[in-house]
């Protein structure tokens, strides 16, 4: 059989690597078409587009921070400036390798729990991924320098100098100035897109005091600068920079000379003390004491810091002159007089025969004025000039009843009673000057005499802070001109004018009247806080009071020694001087110290010596004896300010200040007779 054979079809293999190529060609064809499409359309038709999405890459626009402005005091003493500080940031797109660079800092320096609970909330509100994030502050030389050696471990981080709020005095402004925190995750959540672009780089906000009432004038405005960075997003170099613009610098009304003399005489007791210049409305003074350090909080307060402070029994944090409202006691009795003579329920020369104590009609309730336990009796024949001087509670109950409570409760508001003062600070709290409508809508009761017998001596629901007395007091001094206390003087080169909130007009016998009785507290012969004004070398206007903390039953007499510390009366003070052309209006109060002529006068006196006669305290310096009793302080106090006389003039004399204070303290040690303790 014939074996069949097959020759190769070399037309037929040409013809199929033919179309082969061809379809080969076809497709890189199409491919150098798209390839030349793509090109076309980056280099040309997109090229703007690209371009820009290729430098934000490699180009990124950072925020500068302001400088956030200065605050002074009324004579240039820096109450809060701007410390430098090297910063530790990082910078970190991924989680496991910012674990890492985490992990290895840990060894290096040392880093808190708290650092790192508040460097990843930090890290939520950041508005870029490539944006640092500052996670410790306030570096040491030797822990800058162990990051340097390792820097080469460390991408991302960054060591970078920066400004950070500092307060000088710590302490004794606390409340005033406030301070400065980190923005929380809720306060950003607040922010509008503007805040957001100005606190874009910042990352602290005002949050109490000043600090935050005036931030936006403090903070500034921020500006930008573009940087070229790498992958890691450390900047390589600078393209170029708008400069931010530094916040405004504040001055205060206040004056730390006086703000310290108020701390030296309080004598580390709790409680608040006020001192307002009477023409302006400027606030010269405002310690709550204890106070704490504001630059606990700056750069974030630790956990422990924080707990010890919110727990301590003292309560550091709480601003005693702007939000505690304490009972009046007869500090307000000036108040009471003069409506008494404006509505004609009593006149200047109406008098009664107090026997220490007092009934309302119909009742057989006791009301006992002070004094019945002092002395078994009342006052006698007083005055209403004589009833402020002595404090004679059994007049103003008298005069409280007769005019009812609808007159007291229209009177009080004219003198801030009541009402916000309008302090430029936050936070602060009204008090209560209570009224028939306010009982019934809030207790649902009905008002009752024994009430407005209550209130007519500053006891009962009436309730006012520290700054509240203060402007009461200031407004008698100015008869009836009623200024808003300020705290700034000046906002950069702008000055605040002072605020007239209402001119109250009655006669100028009724002032005369109810300023001579203040003025009999402090220089009669049977004021209450005549002791206060030995050696005074100006006539001076007060008024004592005190405020129970606890009640005591009808027939009880009050006793210290059977109360808690805690439990005793209030010491409060009102004041002002010069008589004739007043400068200056104090209010004062202690906690629990009991007296307010005996406690919370010499405070009062040490202010007033401050400011009209220059007779500074030093917290260092002064250094009373233990003890409650008055003589004792105000010897102490009067040897004090004699001594320190003395020294004034030998340096105005160029004698030696040794000899000088020698002389100072022998003119000085003439016995004080010690009176007799009064409640008032």
């Amino acid at each position: 059989m014939q074996e069949s054979q097959q020759f190769k079809d070399h037309q037929r293999e040409a013809k199929i690597f033919r179309s082969r190529v061809l379809v080969m060609a076809v497709f890189m064809l199409l491919l150098v078409s798209v390839l030349v499409y793509r090109y076309y359309d980056l280099q040309i038709v997109n090229y703007e587009e690209y371009a820009t999405q290729s430098d934000r890459n490699r180009v990124h626009v950072q925020p500068v921070p302001p400088t956030r402005g200065l605050i002074f005091d009324r004579n240039g003493e820096l109450l809060a400036d701007n410390k430098a500080s090297f910063t530790l940031s990082v910078v970190s797109a991924d989680a496991t390798e910012l674990n890492n660079t985490i992990e290895l800092l840990k060894g290096l320096i040392e880093i808190s729990a708290s650092d790192l609970g508040k460097f990843y909330k930090a890290q939520k509100q950041r508005r870029h991924k490539l944006d640092p994030v500052p996670l410790r502050y306030r570096l040491t030389e030797e822990e800058i320098a162990r990051l340097a050696v390792n820097q080469h471990l460390l991408d991302g981080v960054e060591v970078n100098a920066e400004l950070v709020r500092n307060y000088p005095h710590k302490d004794m402004f606390a409340h005033v100035i406030g301070y400065t925190g980190r923005i929380s995750e809720k306060e950003v959540d607040a922010f509008t897109p503007e805040q957001l672009q100005r606190y874009s780089g910042t990352h602290a906000i005002g949050k109490i005091g000043i600090e935050a009432s005036y931030e936006d004038v403090l903070l500034g405005e921020v500006g930008s600068q573009n940087v070229e960075t790498n992958a890691r997003g450390r900047v390589m170099r600078i393209l170029d920079r708008i400069d931010s613009k530094q916040g405004s610098d504040l001055r205060l009304h206040l004056d730390a000379r006086m703000q310290e003399t108020a701390v030296a005489a309080m004598r580390g007791r709790r409680g608040a003390v006020v001192a307002i210049d009477v023409k302006t409305g400027g606030v010269l003074a405002a310690v709550s004491y204890p106070g704490f350090d504001p630059n606990l909080f700056v750069t974030g307060i630790g956990y422990r810091d924080y707990k010890s402070l919110n727990e301590d029994i003292d309560t550091p944090l709480f601003n005693r002159f702007l939000q505690a409202q304490y009972p009046p006691g007869s500090t307000i009795k000036p108040v009471i007089g003069l409506a008494g003579l404006h509505t004609g329920f009593t006149d200047v020369n109406r008098a009664i025969s107090d026997r220490g104590v007092f009934t309302l009609p119909g009742s057989s309730r006791l009301y006992r004025d002070w004094v019945l336990a002092r002395t078994g009796g009342g006052h006698g024949r007083v005055d209403l000039k004589a009833a402020i001087s002595q404090s004679c509670d059994t007049y103003f109950w008298d005069l409280g009843n007769r005019m009812g409570i609808d007159h007291i409760s229209s009177f009080g508001p004219h003198f801030g009673l009541g009402n916000l003062t309008g302090i430029d600070i936050p936070s602060e709290r009204k008090g209560l000057w209570p009224s028939r409508e306010w009982k019934r809508a809030a207790r649902r009761e009905a008002w009752y005499p024994g009430d407005t017998v209550n209130i007519s001596i500053g006891q009962g629901m009436v309730l006012a802070t520290p700054m509240q007395l203060a402007v009461m007091t200031a407004t008698i001094a100015n008869r009836g001109v009623r200024y808003r206390p300020q705290f700034i003087q000046k906002i950069g080169d702008q000055v605040h004018e002072p605020i007239v909130d209402e001119i109250f007009e009655t006669k100028p016998e009724y002032w005369d009247a109810i300023i001579g009785g203040m003025e009999e507290v402090m220089h009669g012969a049977r004021g209450t806080a005549r002791r206060v004004s030995e050696r005074s070398e100006y006539r001076m206007a007060g008024k004592s009071g005190t405020a129970q903390v606890v009640a005591i039953a009808q027939n009880a007499k009050y006793n210290s020694a059977l109360l808690k510390e805690r439990h005793r009366d209030h010491a409060l003070f009102v004041a002002f001087a010069p008589v004739e052309a007043p400068q200056i209006a104090v209010a004062v109060m202690l906690e629990n110290a009991e007296g307010g002529s005996s406690q919370a006068a010499p405070v009062a006196r040490a202010m007033m010596d401050a400011q009209i006669l220059g007779y500074y305290l030093k917290a260092d310096e002064f250094v009373p004896p233990v003890g409650f009793h008055h003589a004792a302080i105000i010897k102490r106090l009067n040897n004090y300010i004699a001594e320190r006389k003395a020294v004034q003039v030998a340096k105005e004399a160029e004698l030696p200040a040794k000899a000088a204070v020698q002389a100072g303290s022998s003119s000085s040690t003439a016995p004080v007779k010690v009176p007799e303790t009064a409640h008032e």
